[in-house]
């Protein structure tokens, strides 16, 4: 590999963004394809493929074949609310090699004992998550089902454009929730982005069942082409 590849590489990387090396394997050839040139890439299918999996694999094209090497960043999922389904969500969530974070100003709920291991921040969205760098790597969960918590954290995930948000509550509840976003500037776009109920439906109803509904419809979220997403939901 050369160096200014590797720079490039490590520079894409330390951004969290994700970049796809191409080589050849008969001749050695080597091109970096960076996220935001994708779409526009001869070989845009398998790109897309190998980086929604986010794993590294050979491909075969027009006779070549080609190992594209997927530097992806390490997904996040930021938990506010640290109640039951959130005791359950967290170790099932790293377990699948994501970075969790639980947020909830609610000393009492927000305990190491109740979370060992796990990185806690006993504050308030508006003080918790800007230093948190959220980005399009991060899969979002509100589950406190208290206004002066999930709103406002709801309103900075629309910000950061993650990947999957979602919010505790049943269609009635999300109505009223919905109502007091756009009051409070949220776009019907950000709305239709939210699921909720969240999770898909299994017929969870433990807290333990309950997280594995919504791990499943993150990974769908993440995994599946468009399509297929919708048919999950």
């Amino acid at each position: 590999m050369k160096l200014e590849t590797l720079k490039t590489i490590n520079a894409e990387r330390a951004a969290r963004r994700p970049v796809i090396l191409v080589t050849d394997t008969d001749t050695g050839d080597q091109r970096l394809v960076k996220a935001a040139d994708i779409s526009a890439d001869p070989l845009r299918s398998e790109l897309s493929r190998q980086l929604r999996m986010g794993k590294s694999g050979t491909i075969e094209v027009g006779g070549k074949k080609l190992f594209l090497n997927v530097y992806a960043p390490t997904a996040r999922l930021v938990i506010v609310g640290a109640v039951h389904i959130s005791q359950a969500l967290a170790p099932l969530a790293r377990s699948l090699d994501y970075d969790v974070t639980v947020v909830d100003p609610r000393t009492a709920f927000a305990s190491p004992e109740r979370f060992p291991d796990v990185p806690l921040i006993a504050e308030w969205p508006d003080v918790a998550l800007p230093p948190l760098n959220i980005d399009h790597y991060t899969a979002f969960v509100a589950l406190t089902h208290d206004p002066k918590i999930d709103d406002p954290a709801l309103l900075h995930a629309f910000e950061r454009d993650c990947f999957y948000i979602g919010a505790l509550g049943s269609r009635k509840t999300h109505a009223k929730r919905a109502e007091r976003l756009k009051a409070q500037g949220a776009k019907d776009a950000d709305i239709a982005r939210i699921h909720a109920p969240i999770g898909l439906a299994i017929g969870a109803v433990s807290p333990s069942e309950i997280a594995v509904s919504i791990m499943a419809e993150i990974t769908a979220q993440l995994r599946l082409p468009a399509k297929e997403k919708e048919n999950a939901a």
